[in-house]
């Protein structure tokens, strides 16, 4: 468990867009809702309980979605923690719709986008939201209309920051060309590091990279798995070692790791105070 009572302090500071500081190990909200990432949790207290004990322990960076609900995680997050502290910064994404439990469906279409961005606004109770991310691209909307419409919110005011999810090098400097982006979201950890030209891509941009699916040890996590002579050396668990290789990794890192339960999470902030040497370092690279 975490030796002081704000562990996310040792995970690191990062500045998205250079002016948003944030403690580097964050918290992904997607996981407050009901099943299937849809309706609202079993218990609405505990997950009120989750958001606020998370600021308590030093997170000052939180992931959310329009889709996650729908709204319902956005409105958690209202009800938990506004009015915000001035540290904390609470990202959220558009561009994903649903029409039912684990349904996922891009629309990347401009008034969509403007609609959904009104909507984040009061759901979460700002009048700008810092990081504001296409949470995927519409291939069927060009790309300059998705993008230009995100950068007419940011010049009215509305947004702070644009942000990708789930895309490619080319991608992000099709989009860069088009607006300032600070930040990409893809798939990666330990075991899935399919995205590793991107983080690569990220480190040399200065771009934030933000995995979601962080922890994902799966199979390494067994008894008697790769993970298993380090996690007894440390005390610490396969969780917690997954979210120490992730922010030893890159300084530009922001994992994100969600839980509906006070004891989950942390579990998982404690991860920050876990350090690695480097020759623990490599053989968590080599596990997967």
């Amino acid at each position: 468990m975490a030796t002081s009572t704000q562990p996310a302090k040792a995970s690191g500071s990062y500045r998205i867009g250079g002016d948003l500081r944030v403690d580097r190990l964050g918290y992904g909200a997607m996981q407050l809702t009901g099943p299937g990432v849809w309706g609202d949790p079993k218990d609405p207290a505990e997950a009120v309980r989750v958001l606020r004990r998370a600021y308590e322990l030093g997170v000052t960076f939180i992931d959310t979605a329009d889709s996650y609900g729908p709204f319902v995680s956005e409105m958690l997050i209202r009800e938990a923690l506004h009015p915000y502290a001035e540290d904390l910064v609470v990202a959220t994404k558009a561009g994903l719709t649903r029409s039912g439990p684990g349904d996922w469906r891009p629309v990347g279409r401009p008034e969509y986008l403007r609609q959904q961005c009104e909507l984040s606004l009061r759901h979460l109770g700002l009048d700008c939201i810092p990081l504001y991310q296409l949470h995927r691209i519409d291939e069927k909307v060009p790309l300059a209309d998705q993008l230009g419409e995100l950068a007419l919110l940011k010049q009215e005011g509305k947004v702070r920051h644009i942000g990708l999810s789930e895309v490619s090098v080319e991608q992000i400097e099709q989009a860069r060309a088009i607006t300032p982006i600070v930040s990409v979201q893809n798939l990666y950890n330990l075991a899935d590091r399919s995205a590793e030209d991107v983080l690569t891509h990220c480190e040399r941009n200065d771009l934030a990279f933000i995995p979601w699916f962080p922890i994902a040890t799966g199979n390494l996590a067994r008894p008697g798995g790769p993970l298993d002579a380090i996690s007894t050396g440390h005390g610490a668990s396969p969780a917690q070692l997954a979210l120490a290789w992730l922010l030893r990794r890159s300084p530009v890192m922001l994992p994100i790791p969600g839980t509906s339960s006070v004891a989950h999470l942390e579990e998982n902030v404690a991860a920050a105070e876990v350090e690695l040497s480097d020759d623990e370092f490599e053989a968590l690279a080599h596990t997967a």
